[in-house]
């Protein structure tokens, strides 16, 4: 693999704009390159030949004292350029100095010499920036590191506290932890610290979100054990995250030294000179290799995270802190081409079916559309749902969006676009299995009902998907399942829990899956009430109870996105969310009156459903735009787009634009009378129109997570902030 693809796969995506920009300066080898082979032969001859070392010359580096100090190589007369650092204030670290690295080209007399200029300023402007976000970063990350040792203090006292309650601490018996700081200097764990510290009562949960509507966030220490490891998780959380942006920083530091290196050898070779020694060796003498900070605070953290949380276990303390990279797994690839084989043979064999016995044409095509159909499709949006969401993370993984991080999935367990697929094939291919097994139209002339154990099928297979979802074993990426149903009861629960990105963008998908829902009610009263064996659900479809519950069951996933609203709008995390809840409830305004037009009719329900649902789709398609993808920019680098594209191609995000308008039009069927066609059934056209709402939500997807990456990007934040357990009344402590 060659280095400029090899520094691409292992920068951190947040930081892109952080690292050195080797594909630029390539580009500006290339331009020198291409200059010096139009040269003639004459004056190719008359270059100098190539150092046969690149070893650096000892003698080189001495100076005398005062004369040199901010030249890193005296001039003589087979040098390239010199480089020299003067100090400056920078205004980024509130007036702290940091060098400012200047390389002279000394050849700019020769031909193409201007050429050699642009890349020498460039580069000089790259390390600098490289430089100064390294020791912003190393900066904080020591801030960081004081507040965790305070942390620690309170966190040990509140242990010996607990542990002991009745014990006076003296030297002897302290706790004396190894602190980040320092790995030689420790410090007593006194029990006074606990006067002057609070619990950080976050409201993540329903009775803590209850009781800190009439309590402060922070509440005195009443030293129980629940109280001990509620502190002790979120700390060892804390720890991990730290840990983690340590090691971002490291390999940072680590692949920008490597990329100039590269670079400056690749110049070394095209222009025949050495100037590589001298660079490289300011590199080396600057802050970026020197410092020693985030080493050491790697080893303390480290130090600290096996004596307190793991009880001196150093390997499973070192498997937790530095989780191994997820492989590859063939057979995956395998089984997603089998079920995909065999979920074609089917589809097939479901055709060929239908076309020789002419089962559209029978007497039962009628009931078998207006019962089975709806059993069925609720399998098809999921597994169409699931088919977007393995694209969405295709092209995230392609394009650099780093999805796992967004969502918040624990390193090492996030399931790529082919696990999706292995779970999607997997279940496509046993629904069509059952599909093809209740594609009987024809009643038994003796019973007069259909065979029992076929009609049941539909049933037995939502039974196996929850069963599935719910298995505790540790099968079918328990992870990801335990996940979902965390994010699932959240949404339940809105708005007790906080409100998380994975929570409201789990409640938005459901916002496009309202038929699956209706679904659902189907299934519970065609099983229930209707007699199923006779494929009749007149109960169902003339019960007025059924009417009123399908519009309940169409409004309740906006009704928890106004809830999250309401929710983060308390919080003070977006000021734009009652604008976002308000979208929400004109959208509930039309979901209501397009359906009760379509149960009642009349002239004054369609003008009051065409009226709410215009509303709902200009602010709907607006907000998605605007808000979700944050384009329409007219003053931005890319017109009417935004600054930052991921996508190489505009065009696209135009196209995209374009389709989610129209298919957002596509509910608006309802109020132009648009129920049926000659040649499709009342259910397939709702089925259809259901579908094109999930592929445009899955587009939607796209183009929000990406924007929620460029917003990451553009606060450099690669890491997730953890609520720490206690506060201090003294902040200077």
């Amino acid at each position: 693999m060659k280095f400029e693809k090899e520094f691409a796969s292992q920068t951190v995506p947040e930081w892109r704009e952080a690292y050195m920009n080797y594909k630029y300066l390539k580009t500006l080898l290339e331009q020198i390159l291409v200059f010096r082979q139009r040269q003639p032969p004459e004056n190719q001859a008359k270059r100098p030949k190539p150092s046969m070392s690149l070893k650096r010359k000892v003698s080189l580096l001495r100076a005398f004292s005062g004369l040199t100090n901010n030249s890193f190589i005296k001039h003589k007369e087979d040098e390239v350029i010199v480089v020299n650092a003067k100090q400056q204030v920078d205004e980024e670290q509130q007036g702290g100095e940091c060098p400012n690295y200047q390389t002279v080209f000394l050849r700019s007399s020769e031909d193409g010499g201007d050429l050699d200029l642009v890349f020498f300023k460039r580069l000089d402007d790259e390390f600098n920036k490289v430089v100064r976000f390294y020791k912003t970063k190393v900066e904080e990350v020591v801030r960081e590191a004081g507040e965790l040792n305070n942390q620690m203090d309170a966190l040990i006292a509140l242990r010996i506290k607990v542990n002991n309650p009745s014990m006076e601490v003296t030297e002897e018996h302290q706790d004396h932890p190894k602190r980040l700081e320092d790995a030689d200097e420790h410090k007593m764990a006194s029990l006074e610290v606990l006067d002057r510290v609070k619990i950080n009562a976050t409201s993540e949960t329903p009775r803590s979100t209850v009781r800190n509507v009439f309590n402060s966030l922070n509440v005195d220490l009443n030293y129980s054990r629940n109280e001990l490891k509620n502190a002790q998780g979120k700390l060892k959380q804390a720890f991990l995250e730290f840990h983690e942006k340590l090691r971002l920083l490291k390999n940072y530091a680590f692949l920008n030294q490597m990329a100039f290196s590269k670079i400056m050898k690749k110049y070394d070779k095209i222009t025949s000179r050495n100037a590589s020694d001298v660079y490289l060796q300011m590199v080396e003498q600057s802050y970026l290799s020197q410092s020693e900070e985030v080493a050491k605070l790697i080893e303390r953290v480290e130090a600290v995270f096996i004596k307190h949380f793991c009880k001196g276990d150093r390997q499973r303390a070192m498997n937790t802190l530095r989780l191994k990279s997820k492989r590859e797994k063939h057979r995956v690839t395998f089984f997603v081409g089998v079920f995909f084989g065999c979920s074609l043979a089917l589809v097939v064999a479901i055709i060929t079916s239908i076309h020789a016995r002419d089962l559209l044409q029978g007497e039962g095509h009628t009931k078998y559309m207006n019962t089975i159909f709806p059993l069925y499709s609720l399998f098809g949006f999921i597994v169409l749902h699931m088919l977007m969401y393995a694209g969405n993370i295709y092209f995230w993984v392609r394009y650099r969006v780093n999805y796992a991080f967004i969502f918040g999935f624990k390193q090492g367990t996030e399931m790529g676009f082919k696990q999706i697929l292995l779970l999607t094939f997997g279940l496509s291919v046993l629904i069509l299995a059952a599909v093809l097994s209740n594609l009987e139209m024809e009643l038994d002339p003796e019973t007069e009902s259909y065979k029992a154990w076929t009609e049941l099928l539909p049933l037995g297979l939502v039974i196996v998907v929850v069963l599935m979802t719910i298995c505790p074993f540790n099968i079918l990426y328990r992870t990801n399942r335990f996940f979902f149903l965390v994010c699932l009861w959240h949404c339940i629960c809105a708005p007790l829990y906080m409100v998380t990105l994975p929570d409201f963008f789990l409640a938005d998908q459901f916002t496009s899956q309202v038929q699956l829902l209706r679904n659902i009610q189907f299934y519970v009263c065609y099983y229930g009430w209707g007699d199923f064996k006779k494929r009749d659900a007149t109960t169902c479809n003339e019960s007025n109870i059924f009417e009123i519950i399908s519009i309940v069951i169409a409004v309740v996933p906006y009704w928890i996105r106004v809830l999250q609203c309401i929710r983060r709008f308390c919080e003070g995390s977006d000021s734009t969310q009652a604008m976002n809840g308000l979208k929400y409830l004109s959208t509930i305004a039309a979901v209501v009156s397009r359906t009760i037009y379509i149960q009642r009719r009349g002239t004054s329900l369609k003008i009051l459903a065409a009226s709410t649902s215009g509303v709902a789709t200009i602010f709907n398609t607006y907000w998605d735009v605007v808000m979700d993808w944050g384009l329409l920019c007219r003053n931005s680098e890319n017109p009417w787009l935004r600054d930052k594209l991921i996508l190489p191609n505009r065009s696209v995000y135009f196209l995209a634009m374009v389709l989610n308008v129209i298919l957002r039009l596509a509910w608006m069927q309802t109020v132009l009378d648009f129920h049926e066609a000659p040649f499709l059934h009342r259910n397939a056209l709702i089925a259809i129109v259901a579908i094109l709402e999930i592929i445009r939500r899955g587009i939607w997807n796209f183009f929000r997570l990406e924007n929620e990456h460029l917003n990451n990007v553009g606060k450099f934040r690669a890491v997730k902030s953890m609520p720490l357990p206690f506060s201090y009344e003294n902040k200077d402590l």
